[in-house]
């Protein structure tokens, strides 16, 4: 037997609890991570972030000088608010990790103009994988494939990541640069 219990203050759900036989789970939701988390709004990319951990270990690069080994940041977006993961490309590679929430889509734009469209998530049945590997130059966006939900991840960047090494795209050139994935493109740039 189920049972959904959805608690509120001033109209607001607050926590929703289904009650599955005996056992009591709490279904969380985005405002519940953004707080717990403390994350940040990301305006330019979109989402929730927040930096969870960085190498004391320092490299040094030829480019952008010293830099720590990795860095890892929590990062949610907010199906309900239809935010999306504007395209964008880092001069480092970042490792998605899934852990809570719909899955999402990456779509990562590599060296050779291919478009893939590989899905984070926990239901490998479904072709989801639990972890994606974004390649240093590939440019990459991602949009929740619950908009009725959130997804919350952690992204793991080695070396880590730097903002000079940061750059968000503009439409029209990367329109320029890729016009086979203009609708794409459309859909995950904000200028």
């Amino acid at each position: 037997m189920l049972h959904v219990v959805i608690l509120s203050v001033n109209n607001c759900i607050t926590h929703i609890f289904v009650i599955m036989g005996r056992k009591l789970r709490m279904t969380k939701n985005a405002k519940y991570w953004i707080e717990k988390l403390h994350l940040s709004e990301l305006h330019d990319e979109g989402g929730y972030f927040k930096e969870s951990s960085r190498s004391d270990k320092i490299i040094q690069l030829e480019l952008n000088g010293d830099r720590s080994l990795s860095s890892a940041i929590y990062y949610l977006l907010d199906g309900k608010q239809g935010q999306f993961s504007a395209f964008h490309k880092l001069g480092c590679d970042e490792m998605w990790h899934f852990y809570d929430g719909s899955s999402l889509t990456l779509y990562i734009i590599n060296d050779n103009a291919d478009l893939s469209a590989i899905k984070l998530g926990n239901n490998l049945e479904n072709g989801e994988y639990l972890q994606i590997l974004v390649k240093a130059g590939s440019w990459f966006g991602a949009t929740v494939n619950d908009q009725s939900s959130y997804t919350l991840v952690g992204c793991t960047c080695s070396p880590a990541f730097d903002y000079r090494d940061f750059e968000l795209a503009k439409r029209k050139e990367l329109d320029e640069m890729y016009p086979q994935h203009k609708s794409i493109i459309e859909k995950l740039t904000r200028s």
